[in-house]
């Protein structure tokens, strides 16, 4: 309530509107604190209203009320318990839109279409979660498949429940590639980032930039342009490297290049504040290759499991077509919000 009572404050004052951007942002700020809070506030007035009928049910004995009033207490509960699952929500970046990216791992073709299959997967949970997604830059693998897609999801805490999916995606199936009809274990990375609302939370010196642009190349290799639209854009100071090469013309792949990579940065500022209370803890758990958050067995039994919670659906099928809010949910539950 005393961060609702500041900010209604400031939208009070005179000048509030000189500053249009950050104006906007102090209001979704608000609307996202009222919606937090205003489930609590009713759940109250709905509790003393109960407490005035059990006075009058016990006063009166009246046993269909009482039933009644139990009824009304199970369900306020059971609204309450919802709500609470919410405070999973309340890290710092969890109400923003996300930038998320999946990358195949080593092995060609069934790589790039488990890769492939990981994006359709998340696609159908967007789309059922209401999120829209668009894609910022995507590279396709020669035989089929991709090799990497960066992706902006749009929506009300689309970072917050993303969050949980970022690591190494392990599938083991029989290939349908393979003539022989063999058991194929093939990875995918998948990164996850908050989008960056402002020019404040990550300043990139453009010293601190190598930008190379080039050809855009299609599946195969083969050149899809004949002017050098495509950029590479490389943070020298953290060695990260960003490429764009899906819109036509140059400035605007170095805009969406540029977006991913203040992203990138700020999700790296994260991480570092993550592994000081990790080390805090006594815990440290890599995010590369080698830390596989969750399996996909297609063969010889079906099953999704995620390693970090334990928590497992043999449906695979129903899965890998966007069910994956339990795994999701379950990962909340067991980390407090950072």
């Amino acid at each position: 309530m005393e961060k609702t009572d500041k900010i209604e404050k400031e939208i009070s004052s005179e000048d509030f509107w000189n500053n249009t951007l950050m104006a906007q942002k102090k209001m979704k700020e608000l609307s996202l604190l009222k919606n937090q809070i205003e489930p609590w506030l009713q759940f109250r007035t709905e509790l003393e209203n109960l407490t005035d009928l059990c006075d009058l049910a016990d006063a009166e004995h009246d046993e269909t009320l009482e039933k009644e009033i139990v009824a009304e207490i199970n369900l306020i509960f059971d609204k309450i318990n919802s709500e609470e699952f919410k405070v999973s929500l309340s890290g710092t970046y969890d109400h923003r839109s996300a930038i998320f990216a999946i990358h195949s791992g080593a092995g060609g073709l069934e790589a790039q279409d488990w890769a492939q299959m990981l994006f359709r997967m998340y696609k159908k949970w967007s789309d059922q979660r209401g999120f829209n997604i668009n894609v910022l830059n995507a590279s396709a693998g020669e035989e089929g498949g991709i090799k990497s897609i960066v992706v902006e999801l749009n929506g009300d805490y689309a970072f917050g429940y993303l969050k949980s999916e970022k690591g190494v995606h392990r599938l083991v199936r029989i290939s349908p590639f393979d003539a022989d009809h063999a058991r194929h274990t093939s990875f995918a990375l998948v990164e996850v980032m908050p989008e960056v609302e402002d020019d404040v939370e990550v300043s990139i010196d453009p010293s601190d930039l190598k930008i190379d642009v080039f050809k855009a190349g299609g599946a195969g290799g083969q050149s899809v342009q004949k002017n050098s639209t495509a950029v590479r854009i490389t943070h020298i100071p953290s060695g990260i490297k960003v490429s764009c090469q899906n819109e036509r013309s140059q400035y605007q792949n170095k805009t969406i290049a540029m977006k991913i990579l203040s992203s990138r940065l700020l999700q790296q500022n994260i991480n570092e504040k993550n592994e000081e209370i990790n080390k805090l803890k006594g815990e440290h758990i890599s995010a590369e290759w080698g830390n596989q958050i969750r399996s996909y067995v297609l063969h010889p039994y079906t099953m999704v499991k995620d390693h970090r919670t334990g928590f497992n659906v043999t449906n695979a099928d129903s899965v890998l077509n966007g069910n994956i809010q339990g795994f999701i949910d379950e990962y909340l539950r067991k980390n407090i919000a950072v």
